[in-house]
């Protein structure tokens, strides 16, 4: 008897969790491909959505039943470190065009993958970041 309410609890949770996650994931975004790096070539890819904050670009990926965003990039320490185009069994999964830029943060580095317009809004929200000279608060 207690095996089975623990079970239907269980069941209720992912259930919900699976319901919430739709929920996030229909509020739209970016559609991106990203991994963490170090990473074998080829490997560690996870489809999902990107979305930009001010602070923070979130990503959510599309396999994952946690409640909130899997991946969060700060704005005020991105890098774009290098860009490139898919190679090798990329193609399985990727097309001509995408770009595959890697990204580094106070969390460690990243690989994102994205098609042009995608690349081309990610990039002028980083440069568009305000300069870390800037002091925001009350003038004296």
């Amino acid at each position: 008897m207690v095996a089975l309410i623990i079970l239907v609890v269980l069941l209720a949770y992912f259930a919900g969790a699976s319901l919430y996650r739709l929920v996030m994931l229909r509020r739209g975004g970016t559609a991106a491909l990203v991994r963490t790096l170090p990473n074998e070539a080829g490997h560690g890819w996870r489809h999902g959505l990107i979305r930009y904050g001010e602070d923070a670009v979130v990503f959510f990926k599309l396999s994952s039943l946690k409640l909130g965003p899997d991946s969060r990039l700060h704005r005020s320490s991105i890098a774009v470190v290098n860009r490139r185009s898919a190679a090798g069994t990329e193609f399985d999964i990727m097309t001509d065009d995408i770009a595959v830029i890697e990204v580094k943060d106070a969390s460690g580095a990243h690989e994102i993958a994205l098609d042009r317009g995608a690349l081309t809004a990610f990039l002028s929200w980083v440069e568009s970041r305000p300069s870390g000279r800037s002091v925001r608060g009350p003038r004296r």
